[in-house]
């Protein structure tokens, strides 16, 4: 008997945005996901960016935190890290790290790759300094879950037709295998100078409000697939233990089962 994991409540899908360095753009864009009751990840320069920008100047906490958004980090001066020595890597991610956290009073773990380059050497170098997840520019055009959460291939840029992707991701039936993610990424000033802000308003209001679709940020989905990495089954895969601290949802056959932190469920 197959088992899957499903999202909070039982859904059998998530959503996830990821836009980067946090310019002033993302007023707007903040506050089109929370209208909508959409949670979108947001990566940080803490120092000059890549677009003579600094570190914004309006209220982090009220753009984005406040609404349930994250704050992840994007390399403190958007350096090409790949091409970097291990000690400037070093350095560059945990400013950035402590910048983030002494607004966020919390660990930040996650991550986009600047100009989205990597190599096997900087995952693991990201990998000791706490980073969980990295994202990278690479579209899918798929809503899978990822085998390497510091090689997270995002689903597509909003620039590649999102509301055909966004029809599939809702309707397609074979598509809808339990577990599926779709991933929408890009800049927020590119909606100032190319790509009208129409395009992102008209995918948030076909994506708002399905009670099929969990609306989480990057790390909310790594932490939830850790969770359900976690559960124990038996032998016979008649009953599951969750030793985490959350409730995780999975689907056997055709049911649907709440396994809560902490406890024994029977499932067969």
């Amino acid at each position: 008997m197959m088992i899957y994991p499903l999202f909070p409540e039982g859904r059998d899908r998530a959503l996830t945005f990821s836009y980067d360095d946090a310019l002033d753009a993302d007023v707007r864009l903040a506050g089109i996901f929370s209208s909508h009751g959409l949670k979108c990840t947001f990566n940080f320069c803490s120092d000059d960016g890549p677009h003579d920008g600094t570190f914004p100047s309006f209220d982090v906490n009220e753009v984005y935190l406040n609404h349930g958004h994250e704050i992840a980090v994007h390399g403190s001066e958007h350096a090409f890290e790949d091409r970097m020595p291990a000690e400037a890597v070093i350095a560059d991610v945990l400013e950035n790290r402590r910048k983030l956290e002494s607004i966020t009073h919390a660990p930040v773990k996650g991550m986009a790759y600047p100009y989205g380059t990597f190599t096997p050497e900087l995952k693991q170098r990201l990998r000791d300094l706490g980073i969980l997840y990295s994202r990278t520019v690479n579209s899918t055009h798929q809503f899978n879950m990822p085998s390497d959460f510091l090689e997270w291939n995002p689903t597509a840029h909003h620039r590649e037709n999102i509301a055909e992707i966004g029809e599939r991701f809702l309707n397609n039936s074979e598509l809808r295998a339990p577990g599926t993610v779709c991933y929408i990424w890009g800049h927020s000033f590119e909606f100032d100078r190319t790509d009208g802000w129409d395009v992102i308003e008209r995918f948030a209001d076909q994506m708002a409000g399905k009670d099929c679709v969990w609306y989480a940020t990057n790390m909310e989905i790594y932490d939830y697939n850790q969770a359900f990495r976690s559960l124990r089954f038996t032998a016979d895969c008649c009953y599951v233990q969750n030793p985490s601290g959350r409730t995780v949802w999975i689907k056997r056959g055709r049911e649907a089962f709440e396994i809560p932190s902490g406890d024994v469920v029977r499932i067969g």
